[in-house]
């Protein structure tokens, strides 16, 4: 049978006292397994703590692309509200001149560099949130402004004659010198119609006279309160009334040939700040020229 006890002896460099020790082949045994249980828990340990560092890291750069992508989409928003305030003409606030860009460097993907950054985001988002509320209020105010000049430029163009008071006639009678039926200058347009065919205001406006009036026979004198009178004689009949007011295109009278009249047609004269000029550019729209003055 195998010994079952081993002996360790200790001998010092100096002196002549000699230690022994006995031990039992179960205490090594022991000792022997408690050292193996001690690698393999140090091992176990250390593969947990790896494995969690892993996943800390990878979470990390999840968080971190997340915040490189909501960057990203800061940045376009800040780009957009500028955008926006170029479209509408808004001059950029001093506030935002003199405020330097935030630098957005790479970092290692530490928890305390993402806080960082995380904090960056929430500063940038709150400044662009108020800019975006800014540009709103901006936005709204320049429609509403828009909407009321759209307004005030479409009750201008009602009140400017601007369409043919029966309907595609041709010229018959330009306004210029002639010699018949009389010599003078014409100083209307004379429109070929039928008798009883129905004549339009060329433009919105109160009714100034509506009666007989000499050569003119039956005529129909429209204020367009901006300087624009418009005549229409000849007329075998008149539908309204003075003082009436007209819109554009509303029918006021019939065409007939009373007054110094060779047949029926319409005469059609544009008076302008008490002269008159000539119709024939008002017939199919406003003159070019008249547009960019109210511009």
């Amino acid at each position: 049978m195998p010994e079952d006890r081993y002996y360790i002896k200790i001998v010092p460099h100096k002196g002549d006292i000699i230690r022994r020790f006995v031990v039992r082949r179960r205490h090594v045994a022991l000792l022997s397994a408690l050292v193996a249980i001690c690698l393999l828990a140090a091992l176990g340990y250390a593969a947990l703590q790896y494995r969690r560092v892993r996943e800390e890291r990878t979470a990390l750069a999840h968080i971190a692309g997340q915040t490189e992508a909501l960057h990203r989409q800061l940045q376009r928003v800040q780009q957009e509200n500028q955008e926006i305030r170029r479209l509408i003409g808004a001059p950029t606030p001093a506030a935002h001149r003199s405020k330097p860009k935030v630098s957005w460097a790479r970092s290692s993907g530490s928890v305390g560099s993402l806080e960082s950054r995380v904090r960056t985001l929430a500063t940038v988002s709150a400044a662009l949130l108020s800019d975006s509320e800014r540009n709103r209020r901006l936005v709204m105010r320049v429609l509403n402004l828009r909407h009321i000049h759209a307004l005030a430029q479409d009750r201008l163009v009602a009140f400017i004659p601007s369409i043919d008071p029966v309907a595609g006639a041709p010229v018959i009678g330009c306004f210029c010198y002639r010699t018949s039926p009389d010599v003078e200058f014409h100083e209307g347009v004379d429109l070929a119609a039928s008798y009883g065919d129905p004549v339009r205001a060329s433009a919105a406006g109160t009714i100034a006279a509506a009666g007989w009036d000499g050569g003119y026979g039956l005529k129909v004198d429209i204020d367009h309160g901006n300087g624009y009178h418009t005549w229409y004689a000849h007329l075998s009949s008149i539908d309204v009334r003075v003082g009436q007011r007209v819109y554009k295109g509303q029918t006021i009278a019939a065409v007939g040939a009373t007054g110094f009249a060779t047949g029926p047609h319409l005469h059609y004269q544009v008076m302008l700040d008490g002269r008159p000029i000539n119709p024939a550019p008002y017939l199919d729209g406003i003159p070019s020229s008249v547009i960019a003055a109210l511009r």
